[in-house]
């Protein structure tokens, strides 16, 4: 194979580059990785996030609840507040919502 970025050399490093295009600076930086076992979609990061401004009462593994995560995995927030509806906390809020009506 044939180096993505130069077009001249043999590829010898990870991403489909030669060995002077991969440590060329910013060039790294131009081609995803193309390993099986690389991390790729939204919200992979290394560090501690943010929790969320407020918690949710969508019920775990609704719709609902699945869009907020990819919301909140969107803006780089924590998935989980401490608040979020659980499924130990849905007859808790089942029963404040029935004695509310």
């Amino acid at each position: 194979m044939i180096c993505r970025h130069c077009q001249k050399s043999n590829v010898n490093r990870p991403r489909g580059l030669c060995w002077s295009c991969y440590y060329k600076p910013g060039v790294r930086d131009q081609y995803p990785s193309t390993s099986k076992y690389a991390r790729r979609g939204v919200g992979n990061f290394c560090g501690s996030a943010p929790l969320p401004t407020c918690s949710t009462t969508a019920a775990p593994g609704s719709e609902e609840k699945i869009a907020i995560l990819a919301q909140r995995a969107q803006n780089r927030q924590s998935l989980w507040h401490p608040d979020d509806l659980t499924l130990e906390t849905i007859p808790t809020a089942a029963a404040a919502l029935a004695q509310a009506c």
